[in-house]
């Protein structure tokens, strides 16, 4: 590193850019991050969604011990967890497989507390209108409800989005083939055992960094309508 640092470079290139693919299957390790962030993201919304329509709306026998169960599971380190599902996914032999790094989505605690909070706080008036219009559960929790919890689902979408892109420590225990590699771990890659070429890992954190910002920038609007409805309803 030349001395004094040069914040601003005379002649500026995007060669770091250019060896970060060099280096490493980048753009297939950003395909594999899009694909389980994607996955994560609709399996979190879908499975939380039905959990918070069943806890909140239906008040089934027993539907307060299962909310305090999840509550329960939030103060539990994921780390704690780490073996004990190592252990099921070697158990099914999901190890190096997508299903493996996606599968935990299916229990997202505080997904449901999140929407269960908002979803106690919609009037029972709307349920019971359309138990008149002879609708079922089902079509009572996708026609009705989900669509008053957009903000809420955005917003949530928008962080289950930001943990699975940027999730390092469940993918690197699960997966070992280059080729399945997320982005993350990918750039873990261009930290060499003696020596990082600086330039070429900021390069690659950078374009990790952009579908986060697009995403918030799209989504923003509906980010900021979910916190603020959770502040005023919760």
């Amino acid at each position: 590193m030349a001395l004094p640092i040069q914040w601003i470079p005379k002649n500026p290139t995007f060669n770091s850019y250019k060896k970060v693919f060099s280096l490493f299957p980048f753009a297939r390790a950003i395909a594999n991050s899009a694909f389980i962030t994607v996955m994560y993201v609709v399996i979190t919304v879908l499975s939380a969604s039905m959990a918070a329509f069943a806890i909140a709306k239906i008040r089934f026998k027993g539907a307060g011990v299962i909310f305090a169960m999840y509550l329960a599971s939030m103060m539990i380190p994921v780390q704690i967890t780490l073996i004990p599902m190592f252990i099921i996914m070697n158990k099914f032999s999901l190890i190096n497989t997508y299903t493996s790094v996606i599968s935990p989505a299916v229990f997202k605690a505080f997904a449901v507390f999140l929407l269960v909070q908002n979803m106690r706080a919609l009037p029972d008036d709307y349920l019971e209108a359309a138990r008149i219009d002879g609708a079922g559960m089902f079509k009572i929790y996708k026609d009705v409800i989900m669509p008053m919890m957009i903000p809420t689902v955005a917003t949530l979408s928008i962080t289950t989005f930001m943990e699975a892109w940027n999730d390092y420590l469940w993918p690197l225990v699960m997966l070992s083939d280059k080729n399945k590699m997320t982005l993350t771990l990918a750039l873990n890659t261009l930290n060499g055992q003696y020596d990082t070429e600086y330039n070429v890992l900021m390069a690659g954190s950078l374009i990790s960094m952009i579908p986060i910002i697009i995403i918030y920038i799209i989504a923003q609007t509906q980010m900021k309508q979910g916190i603020t409805v959770g502040g005023v309803k919760g």
